[in-house]
């Protein structure tokens, strides 16, 4: 079997070692496309790919089209927006992510973007410290719990919200259930998103929920952008002066956000997933899911229908 690896922007050098060797391993072929500037070089490629890697790359209906071949394209990462699941089904593709891989390489970040914004964003002037402060948790899955983990060596009090998580396994983890999103940012000083970009979920963070937080607080976003209401965000910032917007993924409207000087920082590129060992560990559980599809027919992470 053919094993493509398209990442526009390329996995780490020991990520790509530690994926020929899984894919090589298993008497597979590996091929690289790495650093494609055009959709017709992802296209060309995957004609004759049995299965397919990706980073954020986008897999849709004319890439699917294209790959006659293609049995599984897997999604090295947690979110997996990028893979049209309506196209993929259609064209008898199973499309599957790495769940868990970048988890706590997101949660260490959740951590430098709050530290960061309670310190006014070291300005010098005086600010604040996160212990004894309420952090909230919009979904409680694989990044969540390792935010709350980290959350608990700061001397924060955690709560969490997820619709489809029990509160008892929520409670488990020494971490407070609460019972809908309006109550967790009615609660908390700070709220974290860790929910997926869904028809449910998108612009959902939106001007009266977000007004919901107590003086002072802090909304940080290291999930998905489509989830922020970016105008009533906007307009709710230009009404509280107390209110702080973090985020490693930058708004449409960033020159709005931009105005709101010493209250909002985005990083220039999204960065939750950015580090050697998130990298090395999403790519390897990649290639260990090909082939254990090719092998088995496991399709223990598949995401669409």
């Amino acid at each position: 079997m053919k094993v493509l690896v398209a990442t526009e922007k390329p996995f780490a050098a020991a990520a790509v070692e530690g994926i020929r060797k899984e894919v090589e391993a298993a008497g597979n072929e590996l091929v690289l496309l790495e650093k494609y500037t055009e959709k017709a070089q992802l296209l060309d490629a995957v004609k004759d790919a049995d299965a397919m890697i990706i980073r954020s790359d986008k897999v849709d209906a004319e890439v699917l089209d294209a790959a006659k071949q293609l049995k599984i394209v897997v999604r090295a990462g947690a979110g997996y927006d990028n893979i049209d699941l309506s196209a993929a089904t259609a064209h008898k593709v199973v499309a599957e992510n790495t769940p868990g891989q970048n988890a706590n390489a997101v949660a260490e970040l959740v951590f430098g973007l709050l530290v960061f914004a309670v310190r006014n964003f070291y300005n010098g002037k005086s600010g604040s410290e996160l212990k004894g402060k309420k952090l909230g948790l919009l979904a409680f899955g694989n990044v969540g719990r390792n935010v709350a983990r980290i959350a608990a060596g700061f001397g924060m009090d955690v709560y969490a919200y997820d619709a489809f998580c029990p509160a008892a396994v929520i409670e488990q983890s020494g971490v407070h259930a609460l019972k809908s999103q309006d109550e967790l940012f009615e609660t908390c000083d700070v709220v974290s998103l860790h929910i997926p970009a869904t028809p449910e979920t998108k612009e959902s963070i939106n001007y009266a929920l977000v007004n919901k937080l107590k003086k002072g607080g802090i909304l940080v976003n290291t999930a998905r952008k489509e989830v922020i209401n970016e105008p009533e965000l906007v307009k709710l910032l230009s009404e509280r002066e107390d209110l702080k917007f973090v985020t490693d993924i930058k708004p449409d409207s960033d020159a709005e956000f931009a105005k709101f000087e010493g209250r909002y920082f985005s990083t220039p590129k999204k960065m939750g997933a950015q580090t050697a060992e998130a990298n090395i560990n999403a790519g390897i559980a990649a290639a260990k899911q090909i082939n254990a599809f090719f092998k088995d027919g496991d399709t223990k992470f598949q995401v669409n229908k």
